[in-house]
Order: C-alpha cells, then sequence, then structure tokens
C-alpha cells in the first residue's frame, strides 16, 4: 500500500480502468494536450490516443448529451467538469435525461456514464466557481451521487461508478488534491458505493460529515478530546445518494447526540436530511437536539478574508459539539 494525494488516486482510478475496460472513455475540456486543469488526465492522451482521451468544446450540454448517447450504446463515458459549476450549463442532460432513460425506457437501457470533477469552496474562486452540490444533485432520483473524503476512498469508489451501470455524479471536493493517504495498489481495489463509515470511533456525540467536512471534524474531534475530555465519533457519509444512514443512527444510539457538518449553505442542504432521518429513526434515543454547522447563506465572497468567513471552521464544530453535549452550561 503506498501513499498518494488524493489527486494521484483520482488519476489511478481512471487509468487503471482504462487500462482494464476499453469502453471506458474520458473527455472534456483541456483533458487532453493541457492534462486537465487540476491534472487529473496527465499522460493519458500519451497512454490512449485521442479517439480515447477526447479534448471537447467548451460546450457542457453538449459534452453530457454526447456522453449520454456513447452510455447508451455500450460505451462508460467519463465526463471531466472543469469545474461542477460548469454542470450547471448541462443541468438538463444531466437531470433530465441521464437521471431518467432508464425509467423513459422502462428499464431497457442503461447509462453507465460518471460525471467527476472539482467542488466547493476555499480555494478563492468567488461565487460562480466555488459551489457545494452535493444537496443538489443528491435531491434527484436515477442518479448516485459520491462524494469521498479520502485518496483511498476517492480511488475505490470512483472504480466502482466507473464500473457500475448507472449515472454517477462524482464529487471532488478541490481542496482535497493535495492530501495525501495510503492507497491499495491492486488494480481490483473497489469500495462499495452506497455504505457510510466510521472514521472516528467516540462514545460521547456523534459527527456526521462528507467530502471536506470530514477532515473539518476529525481535527475538531481531537481538539475536542484533549480539551473537553469529550469523546467524539466521525460518520463518514461517503454517498450521498443511495445514502448510508445505518451507521448514523447506530451512532446515535451510541451517544445520544449528534452534529452534523456541511460546507453548502444551510437551508435545504445535506445536514437537514441527516437530522431528519435521526428524528426518523432515532428521536427517543436524543438527548439533545441535532445541531448543524454549514456555511454562510450569502454567493461565496472572492475576497480571500470574506471567504473564510463564508465556510466552517473547526471552531464552529467545537462549539457546536460544546453545545449539544452541555459541555459550556447552556
Amino acid at each position: 500500500m503506498a501513499e498518494k494525494s488524493y489527486r494521484d488516486a483520482v488519476r489511478d482510478a481512471i487509468f487503471e480502468e482504462m487500462e482494464r475496460d476499453d469502453s471506458v472513455v474520458i473527455m472534456g475540456e483541456d483533458i487532453g494536450v493541457y492534462e486537465g486543469t487540476f491534472r487529473i488526465t496527465a499522460g493519458m492522451l500519451d497512454k490512449f490516443g485521442e479517439n480515447r482521451v477526447i479534448d471537447t468544446p467548451i460546450a457542457e450540454a453538449g459534452i453530457v448529451g454526447t456522453a449520454i448517447g456513447m452510455a447508451m450504446t455500450g460505451m462508460r463515458p467519463i465526463v471531466e467538469m472543469m469545474t461542477f459549476n460548469f454542470a450547471l450549463v448541462a443541468a438538463d442532460q444531466i437531470l433530465n435525461h441521464a437521471a431518467k432513460i432508464r425509467y423513459f425506457s422502462g428499464g431497457q437501457l442503461d447509462i453507465p456514464m460518471v460525471i467527476r470533477g472539482p467542488h466547493g469552496a476555499g480555494v478563492g474562486l468567488s461565487a460562480q466557481h466555488s459551489q457545494s452540490f452535493e444537496a443538489f444533485f443528491g435531491h434527484f432520483p436515477g442518479l448516485v451521487v459520491v462524494a469521498p473524503s479520502t485518496p483511498a476512498d476517492a480511488k475505490g469508489l470512483l472504480k466502482s461508478a466507473i464500473r457500475g451501470k448507472d449515472p454517477v455524479i462524482f464529487l471532488e471536493n478541490a481542496a482535497l488534491y493535495a492530501i495525501k493517504g495510503e492507497v491499495p495498489d491492486d488494480s481490483d481495489f473497489t469500495v462499495p458505493i452506497g455504505t457510510s463509515t466510521i472514521a472516528r470511533k467516540g462514545a460521547d456525540v456523534t459527527i456526521v460529515a462528507s467530502g471536506k467536512m470530514v477532515h473539518l471534524s476529525l481535527a475538531a474531534a481531537k481538539t475536542l478530546e484533549e480539551e473537553d475530555g469529550i469523546d467524539c465519533e466521525v460518520v463518514d457519509i461517503r454517498a450521498i445518494r443511495p445514502l448510508d444512514v445505518a451507521p448514523v443512527i447506530e451512532s446515535v444510539r451510541k451517544t445520544h447526540r449528534a452534529v452534523v457538518v456541511q460546507e453548502q449553505w444551510k437551508p435545504f442542504g445535506f445536514a437537514a436530511e441527516i437530522a431528519s432521518s435521526i428524528m426518523d429513526e432515532a428521536f427517543d434515543e436524543l438527548d439533545a437536539p441535532v445541531i448543524r454547522v454549514t456555511g454562510a447563506d450569502v454567493p461565496m465572497p472572492y475576497a480571500r478574508n470574506l471567504e473564510l468567513l463564508a465556510v466552517p471552521h473547526e471552531p464552529d464544530v467545537i462549539q457546536a459539539v460544546r453545545d449539544v453535549a452541555y459541555a459550556n452550561g447552556v
């Protein structure tokens, strides 16, 4: 097992699946000669050629529509969004076609395609390039939505997504590309989609998060243990749809307190869905109301100091845990 960056783990998953299966192709803007804005596709054009590493015009609706057609005829296209914010240009193709063709066809047509790329805030790209999309895409039946937090999960989940038969939205938080972790070398290493995991065991408070927020939660849990003696359990929701809440409910039945952390705006978000699930399945277990830690309800500022104020930080999670544990006499 080697230590690799999140970026290299994503690249390895694509490389290995393209070597394994000739029907896998990748397409997008500047992914060939330029090797991608975040260098995910470095070396792929030389290895697989321009028929399988396809540079496209700046036309997201056309890219996704073409990929849907390819998927319907037996190919396994991977679409790279330069930033997932540009997927909004292709929203009709993604939400009204890729997500629904199985239903429209009475189950006769699979759409084995992956739409992947960076999303999220924290890298100074302003309002139109810094949005988090877990809740947006997670709202639509017919889509699979994945948001890995670690390099190993990024590789294993992406390989599962490429091998699957449904359209997958694969969200890579841009701030995670440089983080490192151990990644299995096995070319058949996969992680099943739709399984949450316990990132840190604990007994006092359950913290639920996905993607970049998992790392924020783990840092807060470490500080809380050192400063307050509060032992937090952190649940990593690796897939938004299908959503595996069983580990969350099991954890809440043990800790009786929960904090949910999301980078997105508070209204109608991922945290609201998790909090509602806890209310549905474990209301009688709660010793305190579920608290949500979220981003500010504003378009993301470009100014670095204002951007920092608009996203959750470790002290926000620490305060929420202290509140839900009544550690501040609240």
